[in-house]
């Protein structure tokens, strides 16, 4: 699933020639899944999808967005707000209330230009967490019983939130970002096992934790901050050992996410056509045992969890 934040201008601005090739790369290698919200770039990227998919035969093609966040117009200066940059005039406002999400729905599907919405995922409700229980959630229910939205869940950074909801409600899939890579498991440990018993399919996102797995140079950043000296070595460790046993470090971070059985989907973003292009061949890469294994007994990584097949 091709991750679109940084079509909406996330760390620099994008022009919406190079969104397009980005996305010409996945759809020539085969992506089909595509996954946005009206967080990144308060709207930009949602807008750039809907007239990239506009011109394609669309039937196979599944949409994930967000909810939680309306879009209003503003006078404001918003650059770089949230690490979005060449954005329209818009702001952010959070409502988790079932007209909220109603029109957060209705809004999104305006700018895809698209009728039915694929996947809904309630965006960050750590903190939020009564409302969009007893509000935001119900209300994605309606939608989906009206045909408006087919699975709906949470998408979250913060295993343990991701594992309240799944215990009190009954989700169709569950996205958590930046909490099952090589940089830590958390979302092992209590949160898959409960998905599994609950039948609840499970997306990871930020496999590169915003991009510091996949290249660790200096002002890199690590979930949307700039990446820490120690982490920075630290990374450059793994990727040594990665490189001795012949394989690319974002490999290794994304086959790494893709060895947990209960893991359906991973969301990689991309910020060029290169990159998009690059993600998919570290898919087909033969990641050994052996690496994962290393990277534990030197306590740079986590226990490596069982092999699973490709998953796009």
């Amino acid at each position: 699933m091709l991750g679109c934040a940084s079509l909406g201008g996330l760390f620099a601005p994008v022009s919406d020639g190079d969104a397009r090739r980005t996305l010409d790369a996945a759809w020539l290698g085969g992506v089909r899944a595509f996954d946005t919200a009206p967080h990144y770039g308060v709207g930009l990227s949602e807008e750039r999808l809907g007239r990239f998919l506009a011109e394609l035969p669309t039937d196979d093609v599944t949409v994930s967005s967000k909810v939680g966040r309306i879009l209003v117009e503003t006078d404001d200066d918003v650059e770089g707000v949230d690490g979005f940059f060449g954005t329209p005039r818009r702001t952010r406002v959070r409502d988790d209330s079932r007209e909220g999400v109603r029109r957060s729905v209705s809004d999104t599907l305006a700018r895809l230009g698209r009728s039915r919405l694929d996947v809904a995922l309630v965006h960050d409700p750590e903190g939020h967490e009564p409302q969009v229980l007893d509000e935001a959630y119900p209300a994605l229910e309606e939608l989906r019983s009206e045909g408006l939205v087919g699975a709906i869940g949470i998408g979250t950074k913060v295993a343990d939130v991701a594992t309240w909801f799944v215990e009190r409600a009954d989700l169709d899939c569950v996205m958590i970002a930046g909490s099952c890579s090589l940089l830590g498991d958390d979302a092992a440990e209590a949160l898959f096992p409960e998905c599994s018993r609950r039948g609840v399919s499970v997306i990871v996102a930020g496999v590169y934790k915003s991009g510091v797995l996949a290249d660790p140079r200096p002002g890199a950043h690590v979930d949307y901050e700039a990446a820490p000296p120690d982490l920075l070595e630290k990374v450059t460790r793994i990727r040594t050992v990665c490189e001795r046993h012949g394989v690319p470090l974002p490999a290794a971070a994304l086959q790494f996410v893709l060895r947990h059985d209960v893991v359906s989907a991973v969301v990689v973003g991309a910020a060029n056509a290169r990159e998009a292009a690059d993600n998919l061949e570290f898919f087909d890469v033969d990641v050994p045992d052996e690496l994962f294994d290393e990277l534990a007994y030197l306590d740079l990584a986590p226990a490596p969890p069982g092999r699973r097949d490709r998953a796009l």
